[in-house]
């Protein structure tokens, strides 16, 4: 279960968010959870959850180590900070700030180098879904985002499945319209590499009362989880449910 916050919360709102969340899910053994901030609340999030069952983890990344690129974050310095996951593809990125495929790929293989975890997000437009779309673009995607890695480097990621007509509507995809969306990817993913052992994750509003029957499908592994995990009540009854 990992929580995208997007661009919520200063580093105290991050602090008193830990205070709250962290005793409701000490005891939580049914799923690795994971809290993505941004970058600036990296470091009260990293030292709150420090010695919990909580991982933290990046939004975005860019693909080089350093140099100048005036406001990018890299890899080593998420990994340095303290940080397990990050966050690619978000159709956020996709939408408002020019992610392509290709780059999703490079910043992917960046992360991995750097020794962190990667979700790596895909998805398809409202439009492409009532146009019958859906498979076709979940493969494109793939192909040009993901089938680039090697079998170690897959090894270390997570794909999010989020049908962008869900993120932010209060849209949700029916339990089994995200199943089949995740039976086309694992199918993808089993061409090249071991599609049983990944983990896809649903996001597109998934909230408290939803998240028990969207898990009750045998194909999805797990929740991206944006506006309900910004509440540390409403995150700890997904992350526990």
């Amino acid at each position: 279960m990992a929580a995208n916050w997007k661009m919520f919360k200063t580093p105290t709102e991050t602090k008193a968010f830990f205070e709250n969340f962290l005793p409701l899910v000490k005891d939580a053994k049914n799923c690795e959870v994971a809290v993505c901030a941004p970058f600036i609340d990296l470091p009260a999030a990293i030292d709150a959850a420090a010695g919990s069952n909580v991982s933290i983890g990046g939004q975005n990344l860019y693909w080089a180590k350093e140099g100048a690129f005036t406001g990018e974050i890299s890899g080593p310095m998420l990994k340095a900070l303290g940080c397990t996951w990050v966050v690619v593809g978000h159709s956020e990125r996709r939408q408002y700030f020019g992610e392509t495929d290709e780059t999703v790929l490079k910043r992917t293989k960046a992360a991995i180098e750097a020794g962190l975890k990667v979700i790596v997000c895909v998805g398809e437009l409202l439009a492409e879904r009532e146009a019958g779309e859906t498979e076709a673009v979940l493969a494109r995607q793939f192909e040009g985002g993901i089938a680039g890695l090697t079998p170690e480097e897959f090894s270390r990621i997570a794909i999010a499945y989020e049908p962008v007509w869900a993120i932010g509507t209060g849209k949700t995809a029916t339990p089994e319209m995200a199943a089949e969306a995740h039976k086309a990817i694992r199918k993808l993913a089993s061409v090249s590499f071991d599609g049983e052992s990944l983990r896809i994750l649903y996001g597109g509003s998934v909230k408290p009362d939803n998240v028990s029957t969207l898990m009750a499908q045998e194909e999805i592994d797990g929740a991206l989880v944006g506006g309900a995990s910004l509440d540390p009540v409403s995150f700890s009854k997904i992350v526990n449910y």
